[in-house]
């Protein structure tokens, strides 16, 4: 079993009350970043590390706080994206559940080391009771002197507010959720500027993911140097992965990043195997937003090695033959089922989502969407492949934020490595309309070797 950082308390009744989680360790790297740490070096300590952001993109975390803009007189803010909308993905909401404090404690630290004296908790409307549970803990830590005025008896004060989305999956991108937490439409933004340099009420502002927060005071208590010997090459640390489907065992696990992908499918440790002794037949990684991968390409890669949990390996081949870590939200497929049925079902998602300002975004997810509800219908045309294909390629690259792409990407790689199911589906349409027909009679998919 991985070492466990983040859930390394997980088993212990009532965390999230503050004595509990005090008594656990808690609070205790705000305690040496405030005390014994100036602001740059807890960013050092965080540099070191190689944490990267856990919530999709996985951009080094440190480095983005350095772009931070400081100029004298202007207020920073750090706002937590709880914002957590990626279908497939709920390990935020298990982490804000059991152990607010560690969110919280992690929201100081990190506030200290930007130089904010306001932070803000983003999260997701649907939400709602965990915003009572984190409510709960701030009024504790405040209760406390760990937020308010002068924490600890030291210089640095802070204040913590919670703010409830309104149900937009597109306020998980960090400028859209800028306009909303000021209280307008959740539109993205055009970048640059960026958020570090215009972000909430005009001011430099860093926007980081619930999971990555939550990772700082562990470094800091740890160190950047012994954080970064956990891993692999530069994915360092752990991983949360919210694992869902057709497996014996769905869950929240944390994983150190390097484990092969097929143990963690078929360890009793983690996944359990595939349910009811089925065969595998695809896995989504990184949340529904990332090419989908088939079974042979998921545990190995192209070149024949085995497949690992990170971030490089994952996406090994780019994505003619590989996919994304992203968020994390792990979904595995038996071969009960319905690839066209599936890709028609994120294809609604995602039309539904769009926030309009972009026409290839617009305008192309309604089309994908129609498309494939006539394929998984039994009234599509052979052409219908080649068109969806080309939408793909208009909008990919071509919307001011990644919803387009993200909306494109599992259409393209459903495609490109399902066609024949797609293909089955259009040539026997009576076959097709009983929505359970792949679960009654599986579609044997053709393995490739290079689905290049």
């Amino acid at each position: 079993m991985a070492r466990k950082i983040l859930l390394v308390n997980d088993h212990i009744e009532g965390l999230a009350n503050i004595d509990v989680y005090r008594r656990n360790g808690g609070y205790a790297a705000v305690e040496k970043a405030l005390k014994t740490m100036t602001p740059d070096a807890v960013t050092e300590e965080v540099k070191k590390s190689g944490l990267r952001g856990r919530g999709g993109a996985g951009f080094p975390a440190g480095m983005k706080w350095s772009f931070l803009a400081k100029p004298p007189g202007v207020p920073r803010y750090l706002v937590c994206n709880a914002d957590e909308s990626e279908p497939g993905t709920f390990k935020d909401r298990y982490l804000m559940e059991r152990n607010p404090h560690s969110l919280i404690e992690g929201m100081i630290v990190s506030s200290f080391a930007l130089g904010a004296r306001t932070s803000y908790i983003y999260i997701r409307g649907e939400y709602y009771y965990v915003l009572q549970i984190l409510e709960k803990a701030i009024a504790e830590a405040y209760e406390v002197g760990l937020l308010g005025k002068n924490i600890m008896g030291t210089d640095f004060s802070l204040d913590l507010y919670v703010q409830p989305g309104g149900g937009a999956y597109i306020c998980g991108e960090e400028t859209g959720l800028i306009e909303s937490l000021e209280g307008k439409r959740g539109n993205p933004r055009i970048k640059p500027p960026f958020p570090a340099v215009v972000g909430v009420w005009g001011c430099p502002t860093v926007v980081n993911n619930v999971e990555t927060i939550a990772a700082v005071p562990h470094i800091v208590n740890m160190t950047g140097d012994e954080y970064a010997k956990i891993g692999i090459g530069r994915s360092t640390g752990t991983k949360l992965i919210s694992a869902s489907g057709h497996i014996n065992k769905p869950g929240v696990y944390e994983i150190e990043l390097g484990l092969p992908v097929e143990e963690f499918i078929y360890s009793d440790a983690y996944c359990g195997g595939i349910s009811e002794g089925r065969s595998l037949k695809a896995v989504v990684a990184g949340g529904s937003s990332v090419p989908v991968l088939p079974a042979e390409l998921i545990l190995k890669t192209a070149a024949g090695e085995p497949r690992l949990m990170s971030y490089e390996s994952l996406s090994d081949g780019g994505f003619a033959t590989g996919t994304m870590l992203g968020s994390g939200g792990f979904i595995v497929y038996s071969e009960t089922a319905c690839m066209v049925r599936n890709l028609w079902n994120f294809s609604r998602f995602y039309h539904h989502e769009s926030c309009g300002q972009c026409s290839p975004c617009r305008e192309g997810t309604g089309w994908m969407e129609k498309i494939l509800h006539n394929i998984e219908s039994g009234h599509g045309k052979v052409t219908d492949l080649d068109l969806l294909v080309d939408i793909c390629k208009k909008i990919e690259g071509n919307t001011i934020c990644p919803l387009g792409d993200a909306a494109a990407w599992p259409v393209a790689s459903h495609i490109r490595h399902f066609r024949e199911e797609f293909e089955y589906h259009i040539n026997n349409p009576e076959k097709v309309k009983d929505p359970r027909h792949c679960e009654k009679q599986p579609f044997v998919r053709k393995a490739q070797s290079n689905p290049a």
